[in-house]
């Protein structure tokens, strides 16, 4: 390197590195335990996922359970994990989204990382 001929300092790009792997595990820690819901029917079907994906819970009123027609009943419950899952893709955008855009998302990132 040349002194003060505009090459980047490599220990600063590395600790600034270090801190956004930092920042996106804390993200992706925070996600693990953050839940978000999802719900089919009016409220009838209800799902819990975490901000990672992961299905906690569900929740199926009563009201919802005809053993003549399963089917629907499915149908509720698939419609309401769909939709806490895409509750829980709108929170990694929001958690995520700023941290892969300080590592150059958008297509022109660090070569070697998915953003």
């Amino acid at each position: 390197m040349i002194p003060g001929g505009g090459q980047p300092n490599m220990q600063q790009l590395l600790q600034q590195a270090q801190k956004m792997q930092q920042d996106l595990a804390r993200a992706q820690e925070e996600l693990a335990h953050t839940e978000v819901e999802g719900q089919a029917g009016g409220g009838l079907v209800k799902a819990t996922v975490t901000g990672s994906g992961e299905l906690r819970a569900l929740q199926i009123d009563p009201k919802a359970v005809d053993p003549e027609d399963t089917e629907t009943l499915a149908d509720l419950i698939v419609a309401a994990v769909q939709a806490a899952n895409e509750n829980a893709q709108t929170l990694q955008q929001q958690k995520l989204g700023p941290l892969a855009q300080g590592l150059g998302g958008g297509g022109m990132g660090i070569p070697g990382l998915p953003f």
